[in-house]
Order: structure tokens, then sequence, then C-alpha cells
């Protein structure tokens, strides 16, 4: 950066008195400290980050200046070579107020170089991830997560139990081969078997896990867990109990192959949704509190382009229904280099490749990216609040806001105190400072969802990101 952004910056820390997701203060006062952490965090996320030497948090984000620039220069070269891969990061320097002060810009590292770790303590103890402010070590499949993509993992073609073959459905195996035939006219020249092993359904003669998912008579004889669980909660939050002292008023573990625990748990959902009554042309129309097209996409989503993973394999898919809204949430964050900004504008990688092409072929999918969009133009068209998607610490997770008005729902005692407190313009650093949380947390668990209600506003509504940006209570 130019040395009248970094002042610019500095101004800002000043100000805001916080870090962040992509910035990191250090003081370097009295002596070079170790930025190991950091520099793998950093580069381990999409945005990149930038660190600066010679501020003191502990002193209320205080520019002392740094001790000696010429050494910290060369010590911060010296970090950056002991990462693997080597971080080559751009420095800066200026003087504030005549402190000298120095700024190094950490880059994203391409998705095939993930994890950047230090390599004196080697892959599974130095590679971290940022969350918030706060650099933390990397969990076991975190680290696999990004191996699986740079080395072409396809956990969806790992081999099933043996004894699963016996167990396909021939009827369903049949028809998938005719449509095979019909599709791929080259296939015509090739057995049976032989189709079925160059198409992901057997691997050396043994089933699949795509397989079993998909044909098997009772997929979770094999894989007990690979299911969805569905709750129905009496209140707003896990925990919530009506008055005859239930903690759920419908629970049911959803199992089958894919297409029929998709169709299992949008019956669930019809079901148990609220309902609104419009009247047209005399007649009463009952209307689901979801669009259910949005609904079958979002699930179809979670079981397509979940982990399937030994790490993942006791982790069902998540379907949580509350009075105001409903949750989706399947083991595996978003795949290959893609963030949350980017869903429904570019096409992602796809986890399951041998999955998805036999769920196409059997026409119950649509490989073409199409999933994202439909789910934010249907919760628009029926009026309703726009969908939350998250992608964090190996999961993923859709939540969709219902018809209920926002207006009636009873405030639990934090939304409303934080509410109260935005009533006034707040940064995002002065609302987790209120809470005593960090500024990740508070905004994921509170100001983004009290945003999707309606309750709370960005002052910049285009720019969430902005460093200017404050929330308001709408």
């Amino acid at each position: 950066m130019l040395k009248e952004e970094l002042i610019k910056l500095v101004d800002n820390i000043i100000i805001e008195k916080c870090e962040g997701q992509t910035l990191e203060i250090k003081s370097a006062n009295k002596g070079f400290p170790k930025i190991y952490d950091t520099l793998s965090s950093f580069s381990n996320q999409t945005q990149g980050g930038i660190i600066i030497f010679g501020i003191e948090e502990s002193k209320n984000f205080e520019v002392v200046g740094v001790y000696n620039v010429q050494d910290l220069l060369h010590k911060i070269s010296e970090q950056c070579k002991q990462m693997e891969p080597e971080v080559r990061g751009i420095t800066t320097e200026c003087l504030y107020e005549g402190k000298p002060i120095v700024s190094l810009e950490v880059p994203s590292a391409e998705i095939f170089n993930k994890p950047v770790y230090y390599k004196g303590a080697g892959i599974m103890n130095g590679s971290y991830v940022r969350v918030g402010d706060a650099d933390e070590p990397m969990t076991d499949y975190e680290i696999y997560s990004y191996e699986a993509y740079r080395q072409h993992k396809q956990d969806d073609i790992r081999e099933a139990p043996e004894n699963a073959k016996n167990y396909l459905d021939k009827n369903l195996i049949n028809q998938y081969l005719n449509a095979i035939r019909i599709d791929k006219p080259n296939t015509n020249n090739l057995s049976n078997e032989e189709i079925l092993e160059l198409m992901g359904i057997l691997k050396n003669g043994h089933p699949t896990l795509s397989s079993v998912l998909i044909f098997s008579k009772y997929p979770q004889a094999f894989f007990p867990q690979l299911c969805i669980t569905a709750v129905l909660v009496p209140g707003y939050s896990m925990g919530d109990i009506d008055e005859d002292g239930r903690r759920f008023l419908n629970n049911k573990k959803i199992e089958g192959t894919i297409p029929e625990m998709v169709e299992s748990a949008l019956s669930f959902v019809a079901m148990n949704s609220p309902t609104s009554v419009k009247f047209k042309d005399g007649k009463r129309i009952d209307e689901a509190g979801y669009p259910l097209t949005a609904i079958r996409e979002a699930i179809t989503n979670a079981l397509v382009h979940r982990d399937y993973s030994i790490h993942t394999e006791g982790m069902p898919v998540r379907l949580e229904m509350y009075k105001d809204r409903l949750e989706i949430i399947n083991a595996g964050g978003l795949y290959g280099p893609i963030n949350i900004s980017d869903l429904g504008r570019i096409h992602a990688d796809t986890r399951n490749k041998n999955l998805v092409t036999i769920l196409e072929t059997l026409h119950k999918v649509e490989n073409r990216y199409s999933g994202i969009p439909t789910i934010i133009k249907e919760m628009r068209e029926a009026n309703l609040p726009k969908p939350l998607f998250i992608s964090e610490k190996g999961l993923f997770k859709v939540v969709l806001y219902n018809g209920v008005n926002q207006n009636e729902i009873p405030t639990n005692s934090l939304d409303e105190k934080i509410i109260n407190f935005c009533k006034t313009e707040r940064t995002k650093k002065e609302v987790a400072d209120f809470l005593g949380k960090t500024q990740y947390w508070t905004v994921k668990n509170y100001i983004e969802p009290l945003i999707a209600k309606g309750k709370l506003r960005y002052t910049i509504e285009d720019k969430p990101k902005s460093k200017l940006q404050k929330i308001i209570t709408k």
C-alpha cells in the first residue's frame, strides 16, 4: 500500500480501536514479536490480511512506533521464509506523528498451496485459521479438507462394505443403465459391469458410497448417520420448551436414499410450517410459511454437496424448524476457492462429482449451479427476508425466515439489549465490546440474524464490509 494509505489505516485503527478478520496489531516497540500464527491464518483465508507494527493495543491502541525499522523488516523476511510455502508479503513504512510504523500485507495463498503453516511446528500443529480477531489452530478435518481439494480426493466413490452390493435395488440400477445408454451412446459397446465400474457405481467390484446412497434398499444399514435429523422446536432457540415441558413438538430421523430423504424432509417441513390463509375468487388458499421450491433446493444441496469423508461420516444433515425460521446444516463448508459473497454469482467447484453425475443422469438434480440463485429468488418472490448462508468451522448453514411477523416475536433479552444499544449508530467492535464477545462471533450470531429479521440495518447497506460501517436499529 502507499504511505498515505497506511497513515489513513492507522487513523481508522485509532478511531475504531479494534483488530479484525483481516487486521492484526503488533507493538514491536521493544523487539520483534512472533507472527507465525497470523502469517498462517491470513494466508489461509480468502481475503488475506494486514499486520501493523508500532501500535500498542494494551495502551488503548496508542501509536508507539517500532524499535528499529531495518531490523524489523529483516525479521519479517526471516519468519516469512519459515512458512510452507514461503509467504511473500509486501511491506510499507511511514512516520506517524514522528513515530515509525510498518505494515505487512499478507496475500491469500492459492487454494492448492493451503494450508500455509509454520515449518518448525509441522502441518498438524503449525496451521492456523482466522476467527474474528484471533488465530486458532486448524482442526484435523480443516487440514484434511484442503488436502482433499488439492489431491482431488473423491470421498463419494470410496468403497462401501462389500455385502452392500447384495442390497442394491436392481430395478433402480437398470433404470440408471438405460439412462446412461441413452445419454452416452458410446457406452452401448460396454457390458453392464464395465459401465458400473466406469461410472463409479462399483469400484474394484465393490459398491461405492455413491451407489449405496442412491441405489441401496436401505443405505443407513451401512452408513447409519448419513441421514437427516429433523426437529420442530416450540420456540425461537434450541432448548426452548412449551407449556407441557416438551423440547420438540416433532422429532424425526429421516432415512432412505438421497431422493427419498429429499421428499421426506420436504414433507416434514410442509407439515410443520406455519401457514397463512388467503381468499381468492371466494376460495380459501392456504399458503405455506416457506416457498417449498426453495426448501427442496436447500435440502438437496445439503445432501448432495456435503462432505462425505470418514471425518464427517457420523454427522447427519440437521433440519431445525423454529417459530420464525428454518435452518438446514450440513458437514463441509464451502469447497474450493470461493467465499460466501460469491454464492449465486460464480460457478463453484463440485465436491461430490460422481454423486452429482449419477443424480443428474437420473434427472434428480440439475448440475447447473442454480440452487442458491433459486433459493434467493423464491424467498424474494414470497416477500420473505433474504436467506442467510453461513460457512464456518467445517459446517454450512442455510437460514430461511418464514412469514411470521417479526414484530410479534418476543425478543430475547440479549437481542433486545443489542437493539436498544444500536438506537445510536454503533460499530461492529462497539457491539462486540458491549457483549464481551469477539467481533466475528457477534456479527455471525447476532448482528447478521437481526439484520435478516429487519431489526437492525447497516448504515452503508451496499458495502457491509466497509471500514466505516456502522449498525443502527431499523
